[in-house]
């Protein structure tokens, strides 16, 4: 793409039909722009303008005595050169800032708040990310009993991620029982993986714990499945039926499609975990960008944040003309927030706000 042929006349015109079409989803004719947008020449003279532009790529025209609508090009362009710098309002900010003073600890959480606050927020759909951990190990066990069959167990696995779950037995343990179990997790599990678990360890571990053995298999469940959870990748989506209100979308069969799409969440986490090696910019695909013809008419839009050395991504799924300048400066502030809130010299809670 040879952005030297666009003369500051071709990008006046071509931002101009951007930012109509956003705004009202129609082709964009050259009487508009003379009359509405006040582009200082003749409507001939635009008139050829954006023919130039179309055949250069940028434009489209659906009908031929209609008007013209962006290409992905066209919109490719607009998001890396033309896009305004986008004001929020003070109530925007103060919903940022209200989503930010949240006190989220657990990945799952962020995740899910995250994505619903980025759907209602842009009224697109709401998309948060995160990348596997890998192979994790626990670094520590804890305990609390909490009635006579049930207990809290808590690990505690490197990068000082701490998972909380709560195990029922079918029997009645003690204090002792409980004490003697969480040692001999602390002695047999510490600094292993989950494929380092293996049935030797765990008959031992079974062997140490006499008559209360039957504590062993369902607390080792729990723990695999704890691990899993984190050495893998995980994607939220929020406010999927927003999209319904988008004419992009009005197609039933074409919606159940992208639906499938979305909810084939491997797909997704191909696409975003392949930028996980950088932390800085903004990321758009466009349509075709996406490898998939159900979204042809969408445009994926993410940032990514490090929290405590792990990738988080936020972001949204839109129509492809969506409201570029607001979802960036949304997606900008919400990750500088939370840059400030999980970085190892953070701000005390209640300082982290935005401007």
């Amino acid at each position: 793409m040879d952005d030297s042929r666009l003369t500051p006349r071709k990008m006046q015109i071509l931002k101009a039909i951007v930012d109509a079409h956003i705004a009202g989803g129609e082709p964009v004719g050259s009487k508009y722009l003379s009359q509405d947008v006040h582009i200082s020449c003749s409507p001939a003279t635009i008139r050829n303008e954006m023919a130039e532009l179309e055949e250069m790529g940028y434009l489209l025209q659906p009908h031929t005595s209609a008007g013209r609508v962006p290409s992905e090009l066209g919109y490719k362009y607009y998001v890396n050169t033309l896009v305004n710098h986008y004001t929020s309002t003070k109530s925007e900010i103060d919903e940022i800032n209200e989503m930010l003073r949240y006190k989220l600890t657990e990945m799952d959480e962020i995740l899910s708040e995250m994505s619903r606050f980025a759907a209602s927020f842009t009224d697109y759909t709401g998309i948060a990310f995160k990348s596997g951990y890998g192979k994790v190990r626990i670094t520590q066990f804890k305990s609390v009993l909490l009635s006579p069959k049930d207990f809290l167990l808590v690990m505690t696995f490197e990068g000082d991620i701490v998972k909380t779950k709560t195990i029922h037995l079918t029997f009645a343990l003690n204090e002792d029982i409980l004490r003697r179990f969480t040692e001999a997790s602390n002695m047999y599990l510490v600094n292993l993986t989950s494929d380092a678990i293996t049935m030797p360890i765990i008959v031992r571990l079974e062997a140490l714990m006499g008559s209360a053995g039957a504590m062993v298999h369902p607390t080792i469940k729990v723990i695999y499945e704890t691990m899993n959870e984190l050495d893998s990748a995980d994607v939220k989506l929020d406010g999927l039926t927003n999209l319904l209100q988008y004419p992009e979308y009005s197609d039933v069969s074409s919606f159940r499609s992208l639906l499938g799409v979305l909810e084939e969440k491997d797909k997704l986490i191909d696409v975003i975990s392949s930028q996980t090696t950088s932390t800085d910019g903004i990321h758009v695909y466009i349509g075709t960008d996406n490898e998939s013809d159900s979204m042809k008419n969408t445009t994926l839009i993410f940032k990514n944040v490090n929290i405590g050395g792990k990738q988080l991504s936020v972001g949204v799924i839109g129509p492809k003309r969506m409201n570029y300048s607001k979802v960036i400066d949304m997606l900008n502030k919400l990750a500088g927030g939370l840059d400030k809130i999980f970085s190892d010299d953070a701000l005390p809670p209640g300082n982290n706000d935005i401007d």
